[in-house]
């Protein structure tokens, strides 16, 4: 059975997407701990990130690295931190968080509830960033 994320991949279900190319697809995470929060997947579903070919796994890593920097300019703040959790979704999947502080990258923290204008601006605000 395909993940969700397979789905949003397919068109299947909504997205705010942020970027795609032939493997990968980020987009805003719709239950953010904070504003800019994206997930960047590999098309392909693979349910362990470690399970990624090494190339593969350095061309996503490449193609977080551009999400980041346009998150960077587009949110303030000092970093955008990165996790690699893979327990909630069975999809490999990197979070891409703007942060201050440690304490921002808790995903015990309560999560944001946007409104879909505020997610659809956050979007094209990110994309405009984009190299």
């Amino acid at each position: 059975m395909a993940s969700i994320f397979s789905k949003i991949v397919a068109g299947e279900i909504p997205s705010y997407k942020i970027a795609e190319n032939e493997e990968f697809y980020a987009f805003l995470d719709i239950n953010p701990v904070a504003k800019g929060h994206t997930l960047v997947i590999p098309k392909k579903e693979t349910d362990y990130i470690f399970d990624i070919d090494d190339e593969v796994l350095g061309r996503m890593m490449v193609f977080t690295k551009k999400i980041a920097a346009a998150i960077k300019s587009t949110i303030p703040c000092l970093r955008v931190g990165v996790a690699i959790v893979g327990l909630e979704v069975p999809h490999a999947h990197i979070h891409l968080i703007p942060i201050d502080k440690e304490s921002d990258m808790l995903f015990g923290n309560p999560k944001l509830r946007l409104t879909p204008d505020e997610l659809k601006t956050i979007t094209e605000n990110i994309k405009a960033n984009l190299p």
